[in-house]
């Protein structure tokens, strides 16, 4: 018996990167898996890869920042499979670098809406899903950048502060209801993300590393099955650091 037999787990932000790799964690556990992301093309691939590897999955085009897409990604869950019972609440975007006085004020509502806005829309229509089986574990992604400061990406700090401010809120508020709700809090691991943010230099960011090299997605995927597990079960309002000792240094 897997892990994650008979239920159904959302995944934002599936198409590429930590959320792709951990789509395909959950799908090899037995769930059934909703995969999302803006990129209908890398979603639908993510999808296929699953169920070549006889998972089963389903994709549902998503921006997170819209309130009526993300009611939309968790009314169709339910119609497709009538029950949510886990999810992973990934998608991100880094925004542009600049100093906090040069940061525009698009490129912080972009950031603020992406990453903060769209964790609280996708737990505002996913807890009372979770409510009527009357259990149910939510990750947020977070970052280290949401435990300490980096320079050049304000609004990416501040929203992944945000995250995990708001997981602690939403685990206190229904606790009592079996609805636990986590933060994962990666540190410097192999992305499209971080290509973009290094400039393809990531042996740069390895050299800060305490362990001396990038993660890679799969231990991020690895971390969140264990929070949406039963063996995390008295594991709630946490912000955990998947990051080979970074913000211990």
């Amino acid at each position: 018996m897997k892990s994650f037999s008979n239920k159904v787990v959302i995944v934002t932000g599936a198409g590429s990167g930590i959320g792709h790799a951990t789509a395909l964690a959950f799908a090899q556990e037995g769930a059934k898996v909703v995969v999302s992301d803006v990129d209908s093309k890398m979603g639908l691939k993510t999808v296929e890869e699953i169920k070549n590897n006889n998972g089963e999955a389903f994709f549902i085009k998503c921006d997170v920042s819209s309130e009526e897409e993300v009611k939309n990604l968790v009314s169709k869950t339910v119609e497709k499979y009538g029950r949510l019972d886990c999810a992973y609440n990934n998608a991100g975007v880094e925004g542009k670098l600049s100093t906090t006085t040069e940061c525009t004020s698009d490129n912080w509502d972009r950031t603020i809406n992406v990453n903060l806005k769209g964790t609280w829309l996708c737990m505002k229509y996913e807890i009372p899903e979770m409510l009527k089986n009357g259990k149910g574990s939510i990750v947020n992604c977070s970052s280290i950048a949401g435990l300490v400061g980096f320079e050049t990406i304000p609004a990416y700090v501040a929203s992944k502060h945000g995250v995990i401010g708001l997981t602690e809120t939403a685990s206190l508020e229904f606790a009592k209801q079996n609805i636990r709700v986590n933060a994962v809090c990666p540190g410097a691991i192999h992305t499209p993300m971080l290509d973009r943010f290094t400039e393809h230099n990531e042996q740069a960011m390895a050299q800060q590393d305490p362990m001396g090299r990038v993660g890679k997605p799969e231990e991020i995927a690895d971390s969140v099955l264990w929070l949406c597990s039963d063996k995390s079960s008295y594991v709630t309002g946490q912000a955990i650091a998947v990051d080979g000792g970074w913000v211990a240094h």
